[in-house]
């Protein structure tokens, strides 16, 4: 077995989420989930299929958020994984509907961060085992740096007052 590392291309400021899930059916449910909850979002979605024609199944609103999912799909190659790149909106605005999604066996991460994919490949196929999100702490926060992350979410909509 060999462990991989596999960096999530993206812009910077891009949101996704990586999840794994268990049927064909994952890219149209998750598909109708989000334009349901969130129509306002940009989305593109890739569902690696793991048997059959192993393809790696798409869709969206978004052909470059589409093309991402996609290319991140194919790097990580994981079956039955699924990325989920947004715009317009955060994960927190699906993140709910995507894991209340029947196929959908859990949700791995939900980021803007940086991340790396730990991944395992045998002769078999890939497996994801975690991820590297973002970087380590630096520290704990100060009176200061606890205003400034009140005043953030109250800037981007998350709080009142």
């Amino acid at each position: 077995m060999n462990i991989l590392s596999v960096s999530v291309e993206k812009p910077e400021a891009t949101n996704f989420i990586l999840g794994h899930s268990h049927f064909i059916k994952t890219v149209e449910d998750l598909h109708e989930a989000i334009v349901q909850t969130a129509p306002h979002l940009r989305f593109g979605i890739a569902f690696c299929e793991s048997s059959g024609p192993a393809l790696v199944r798409r869709t969206g609103n978004d052909q470059d958020l589409i093309d991402l999912a996609v290319r991140n799909a194919l790097a990580v190659g994981a079956g039955h994984s699924f990325f989920i790149f947004v715009e317009n909106g955060f994960p927190i605005n699906i993140l709910n509907t995507v894991k209340a999604v029947p196929e959908v066996c859990r949700v791995i991460c939900a980021t803007a961060n940086p991340v790396e994919v730990l991944v395992a490949e045998t002769a078999q196929g890939r497996a994801i085992l975690g991820v590297v999100d973002g970087v380590s702490p630096r520290g704990v926060e100060t009176d200061t740096d606890v205003k400034a992350r009140l005043a953030f979410l109250r800037t981007i909509g998350y709080k009142l007052g």
